[in-house]
């Protein structure tokens, strides 16, 4: 299965992530299938490809709650 989950880069306390596609057995360092979008929680900046994350959903990827939420935020989820 596939899942859509965020990957952490950044330094210490300055987190940013990648909101990227990867197999659900994979750790969340692992290869990334696809990278779809990128989201810093301290300036509160994302950034989305929408088609990209479009035909991710429609062919059963499943987002993990943090990253639903995201979306819910930025009107892809309604």
């Amino acid at each position: 299965m596939i899942k859509l989950r965020l990957k952490r880069y950044g330094r210490k306390q300055k987190p940013t992530y990648r909101i990227i596609a990867i197999d659900a057995r994979s750790r969340r360092e692992g290869k990334a299938l696809k990278e779809v979008g990128f989201y810093d929680p301290m300036k509160d900046n994302t950034q989305l490809d929408i088609p990209g994350i479009l035909d991710l959903l429609k062919t059963g990827a499943q987002p993990t709650n943090t990253v639903k939420y995201i979306f819910h935020r930025a009107g892809i989820l309604e």
